[in-house]
């Protein structure tokens, strides 16, 4: 006999409203349970969403925020690390109750320890961000200090550069921006 597996819906999610302690996401209606992120990880995010708040704060061009939920299904449900979207995009974006509903021009994840969570990033989110429209998608990570930069080419998210440290971050989405990846870690 086989059975079928659950599908897990955003309402659903409000069953562990309560629990501090986990990140819950939905991603094709497979629910994904992690760890709050540890102290180095937030800082990486901390450090992402600094330089490109403060690129965004001198080109007046945009916003970036750290762990933004993203609805964008009743079975597509994730918080990525920090997202950039541009002002014109953000004003569409957003939900009466300011929840981000669709695709943000860039999403970073900074990897987690594990393979299941690395597995996560790399493979699952990368599919659902390159189906749902992000322009540019940046894997940190912390452990190797290295960033990998995918961009958008025929409608798919692929890989464009591996970055490390000492190399400088540039994107086509950001005219101007450029950081040096140790900043990010």
């Amino acid at each position: 006999m086989q059975t079928t597996p659950v599908r897990w819906t955003t309402a659903d999610l409000e069953l562990f409203a309560s629990d501090r302690r986990n990140r819950y996401e939905i991603i094709d209606g497979e629910l994904f349970v992690t760890k709050s992120p540890s102290w180095d990880h937030q800082s990486s995010c901390g450090n992402i969403v600094t330089v490109l708040n403060n690129w965004s704060d001198e080109t007046g061009l945009g916003k970036a925020a750290i762990a933004p939920g993203i609805i964008f299904s009743d079975s597509d449900n994730v918080i990525p690390d920090v997202v950039w979207a541009s002002h014109e995009r953000l004003k569409n974006l957003l939900d009466e109750a300011g929840h981000l509903t669709g695709a943000p021009e860039l999403v970073v994840e900074v990897l987690s320890p594990g393979e299941k969570n690395e597995k996560r990033d790399r493979e699952t989110k990368l599919k659902l961000y390159s189906v749902q429209g992000v322009q540019e998608y940046w894997i940190c990570d912390s452990v190797q200090k290295k960033v990998e930069v995918y961009r958008r080419e025929q409608a798919v998210l692929k890989l464009a550069a591996t970055l490390f440290s000492q190399d400088e971050l540039t994107s086509p989405l950001l005219p101007g921006f450029n950081c040096l990846v140790s900043k990010l870690f």
